[in-house]
């Protein structure tokens, strides 16, 4: 089982290929911000934002040029194993990324509640609290939403789920451009998924995570079929 030195340094570098890949905040050639800022804005250490860049620095998305910063060299990350890089060029629709979501996600969920580590629980249900605390505050909480799913999948102990959890975080963007309708459903969403997970209860996990994205169907004005 994976350790949450490990777990968090991974989960980092989700949010900074992310940034890259997702949000499109850096191009190819682009500078990373300096080491303090980045690890602010993600709060973690130094020493876990470092574990992060050496993470994407051997699949190709960064490099580190000596005395000058981290720059991304590549939008498409290379094969590991299987090779799940094309997907991240994939123009999809929303029902596309919500039908991904569902035969993922839900899974992920149930053996997040059998194997996850406590520090990774204690992470979850403090993503939830933030999630609750941003949204008291009229505040989008898509990075928060983002992170609580990459942590879920993180816990799951998977290689393969945490590979695709950039494809997810698109539907995630996504769904959270209706965050007015949205947050009710899934705060309480959240709630049942934290509450299952803490008590190590698989087949709830699985049905609570179900049931957030089917919400995240009707939302989007989409038939689940």
């Amino acid at each position: 089982m994976a350790g949450s030195t490990s777990s968090l340094s991974e989960q980092a570098a989700i949010q900074i290929m992310d940034m890259i890949l997702v949000e499109r905040r850096f191009q190819t050639g682009d500078k990373l911000p300096n080491e303090m800022e980045l690890a602010e804005e993600l709060g973690i250490s130094r020493v876990t934002l470092r574990e992060a860049i050496r993470i994407l620095c051997t699949r190709g998305l960064v490099e580190i040029k000596r005395g000058r910063g981290t720059f991304v060299t590549s939008y498409e990350l290379p094969a590991a194993g299987a090779d799940l890089s094309p997907l991240e060029t994939v123009s999809a629709s929303n029902r596309e990324l919500l039908e991904i979501r569902m035969m993922v996600e839900p899974p992920a969920a149930y053996y997040a509640a059998k194997r996850a580590t406590q520090e990774e629980i204690e992470a979850i249900r403090e993503l939830s609290l933030k999630i609750e605390a941003a949204a008291a505050h009229g505040q989008n909480p898509v990075k928060i939403e983002q992170d609580f799913h990459n942590t879920i999948a993180l816990a799951s102990h998977n290689q393969f789920m945490t590979k695709l959890m950039p494809i997810i975080n698109k539907s995630i963007y996504t769904d959270l451009t209706y965050f007015e309708e949205s947050i009710t459903y899934s705060l309480q969403d959240h709630r049942e998924i934290v509450r299952f997970i803490e008590s190590g209860n698989g087949e709830g996990a699985r049905s609570a995570m179900r049931l957030h994205i089917l919400h995240a169907y009707q939302i989007s004005n989409l038939e689940f079929e």
